[in-house]
């Protein structure tokens, strides 16, 4: 389904324009990546709570667009039996936020913020990821 990556919003998107846009950008990554995700919950919330806003030494709830939790795929074992989800947040309000301030294509924000948090799933840091698109 293409969703709203042309659409103009006349209101502030909602959390279910947010996540048709997050599983048009799951749709478009490909197979071969997309198969290591299975399992994965993408979950859109209005913001990060307070205890993931501790953990995360943010300041405010803005500072936090996205989030993995989880045990990425180069920390399990065959052996292991994990009782919690993987699960990736995306946080509505810091990336509509986020939006407004580069007026960048939401549709582009949403697909990097979330391609970002599968990075973490897969076990790359932060700073892989920078150097992964400083060469692209």
């Amino acid at each position: 389904m293409a969703f709203a990556a042309s659409r103009p919003f006349s209101t502030p998107p909602s959390l279910a324009d947010i996540e048709a846009l997050a599983r048009e950008a799951y749709a478009g990554i490909p197979d071969s990546l997309r198969r290591h995700c299975d399992g994965v919950v993408i979950r859109v919330v209005e913001f990060p709570d307070d205890e993931i806003m501790e953990a995360m030494d943010c300041e405010t709830p803005f500072d936090l667009l996205g989030l993995y939790q989880g045990v990425d795929l180069t920390r399990r074992s065959v052996s292991d039996n994990p009782e919690d989800l993987d699960i990736i947040y995306l946080y509505r309000r810091p990336l509509l936020d986020y939006w407004c301030e580069t007026e960048e294509h939401l549709m582009n924000v949403v697909r990097h913020v979330l391609i970002h948090e599968i990075g973490h799933h897969f076990g790359f840091s932060d700073d892989d990821m920078d150097r992964i698109e400083a060469q692209a």
